[in-house]
C-alpha cells in the first residue's frame, strides 16, 4: 500500500537537492500555517528550485502545448467568432446599452474566449488536467522528501482519473453558470434603467458596477474549483463535494486566494497581450520575429501557469493548516497535518 499524501517520517535521501530542501525547511522552522499571498509565492519558487527539472519537464510536455494552441487561437474560427460577437452586440443593444468602443471590444473578446474554450476542451480535460494533476502530485512529493516518480504518478492516475474527470466537468458547469448569471443579470440591469428612463450613456455606470461585483464573485468561483481541483487529487472526494470542501476551506482564506488570482491573471494577460501585438501584429521585415518571440512568450505563459497551478497546491496545504488551528487552537507542522488529513489509496 502506497500513501499519495504526504507522510509524516523523515528520511534521508541520496538526492543533495532533497536534502538541502529538507534542511532549508528546519533552518526556517518550517511551518504550515496561515501565510499570505507573497509568502505562497516565495514558497513555491523554493519548491520549484528544488524538483525544478520535475516542473520543467510537466510544463514542456503537459502545459505548452495547451499554451501555444490557447496563444495562436489555430483552432478557432473567426467567422464563428464575428458571428457570435454581432449576436452579442444586437443583446447589448437591445438593452439600452451604447455601443461604445469599450463594449464592441469585450463582445469581440468574450466571443473569442468562448469559442477558444469550446473548442479546446479536449485539450483541456486531458493535457491540461494531466498538469494540474501532476503539479500536485509534484509538491505533496516535495514535501514528502521524495522524488517524483513518473511509473507511481501514472498508477496513481488511473486511480483518480474519473474523480478528477468528474470534478472538472463539475467546475466547467459552475464556470458556465457564473458567466450566464453575469449576462442575465447584465441585462436586466440594463433593461431596468432604461425603462425607468435613464439614457444610453447613463446606463453605462450601473452596468459597470454590474461588472464590478461580477469580477469578485467569479474570482472567488475560479479560486474554489482550482483548490477542488487539488482536493480531488489529494483526498477521496470529487464533484460537488470537492468544491463544497473547497468552499468549506478556503473560509477566512478568500483574500489570499484573491491576490493569487489576481496575479496569476496579470501575468496571464500580459502575456497573452505580448503575443497579440508582438506575433499576430507585428513582424521585421520577413516576420522573422515570430520564429523566436512566439516559442520564448508560450514558454513565458507556460511558466505563468506553472506557478499558478503550483501556488494553488501550496494554498490547499496552508488553508488545511489554518482550518487545523482554527479547530485545534494550535499551530501544526506540514507533515503532521498532512499525516491526519492525508488519505491512503491501495495501490497494487
Amino acid at each position: 500500500m502506497e500513501t499519495c499524501g504526504i507522510s509524516p517520517r523523515k528520511e534521508k535521501h541520496d538526492d543533495p537537492d532533497l536534502q538541502n530542501f529538507e534542511l532549508e525547511s528546519l533552518e526556517h522552522d518550517h511551518q504550515f500555517r496561515s501565510m499570505s499571498a507573497l509568502e505562497i509565492l516565495r514558497e513555491t519558487v523554493r519548491i520549484l528550485r528544488y524538483n525544478s527539472m520535475g516542473f520543467m519537464g510537466i510544463a514542456a510536455l503537459l502545459i505548452c502545448p495547451v499554451s501555444a494552441v490557447l496563444l495562436s487561437n489555430m483552432l478557432v474560427d473567426q467567422s464563428i467568432v464575428k458571428r457570435l460577437t454581432i449576436k452579442l452586440l444586437l443583446a447589448a443593444k437591445s438593452s439600452g446599452l451604447p455601443l461604445r468602443p469599450f463594449i464592441k471590444q469585450s463582445c469581440q473578446k468574450f466571443s473569442e474566449m468562448v469559442i477558444s474554450s469550446t473548442m479546446c476542451f479536449p485539450l483541456y480535460i486531458t493535457l491540461s488536467l494531466l498538469s494540474k494533476a501532476a503539479v500536485v502530485y509534484s509538491v505533496d512529493c516535495t514535501y514528502s522528501r521524495k522524488k517524483f516518480d513518473p511509473s507511481k504518478f501514472y498508477v496513481i492516475v488511473t486511480k483518480i482519473w474519473k474523480r478528477l474527470v468528474s470534478t472538472y466537468l463539475w467546475v466547467c458547469m459552475v464556470i458556465i453558470g457564473c458567466l450566464a448569471l453575469f449576462l442575465v443579470l447584465l441585462a436586466t440591469v440594463s433593461s431596468l434603467f432604461s425603462i425607468i428612463g435613464f439614457n444610453s450613456n447613463s446606463i453605462v455606470y450601473p452596468a459597470m458596477l454590474v461588472g464590478l461585483v461580477f469580477s469578485v464573485m467569479f474570482a472567488n468561483a475560479i479560486i474554489i474549483c482550482n483548490i477542488a481541483i487539488v482536493i480531488c487529487v489529494l483526498e477521496d472526494v470529487s464533484g460537488p463535494q470537492a468544491l463544497l470542501r473547497s468552499s468549506s476551506l478556503i473560509r477566512g482564506q478568500t483574500q489570499v486566494g484573491l491576490w493569487i488570482f489576481l496575479g496569476s491573471t496579470i501575468g496571464l494577460a500580459f502575456v497573452e497581450g505580448l503575443f497579440e501585438h508582438r506575433v499576430k501584429t507585428l513582424s521585421y521585415g520577413d516576420g522573422s520575429s515570430r520564429l523566436w518571440e512566439g516559442p520564448l512568450l508560450v514558454l513565458m505563459y507556460s511558466f505563468v501557469v506553472l506557478i499558478d497551478s503550483m501556488m494553488s497546491a501550496v494554498f490547499f496545504f496552508s488553508c488545511r493548516s489554518y482550518s487545523m488551528e482554527a479547530s485545534n487552537g494550535e499551530g501544526q507542522s506540514v507533515l503532521e497535518a498532512m499525516a491526519i488529513s492525508a488519505v491512503s489509496m491501495d495501490i497494487q
